[in-house]
């Protein structure tokens, strides 16, 4: 794939295509715990300012860990940050 092409929603479906039978037979709650884990892991790295690269790998962990979650609960993110974020009833400075 073109790297210009590359979406949310191609990378959700690459996690998707590669994983998702493992990851639905794991189930939320364990699959909850792993983000949990890249999470702190990014945490870590960002206060111990570690260099870039591992930096950046941790955010690639997170974003690949919150696409299964994503996925296994039937969630769009490409559709859900659209309708959040940049549709008419997004409210501007919410999160």
């Amino acid at each position: 794939m073109d790297p210009q092409s590359r979406t949310i929603a191609s990378f959700q479906k690459h996690i998707f295509d590669k994983y998702e039978a493992t990851d639905r037979a794991r189930g939320t709650p364990a699959t909850w715990l792993w983000f949990c884990e890249e999470f702190g892991e990014l945490a870590r790295a960002l206060a111990r300012k570690e260099d870039k690269k591992n930096i950046e790998e941790e955010f690639a962990d997170c974003i690949a860990w919150l696409c299964t979650l994503a996925n296994i609960n039937d969630v769009d993110l490409s559709a859900a940050i659209e309708r959040k974020y940049f549709s008419a009833e997004a409210k501007d400075g919410v999160k």
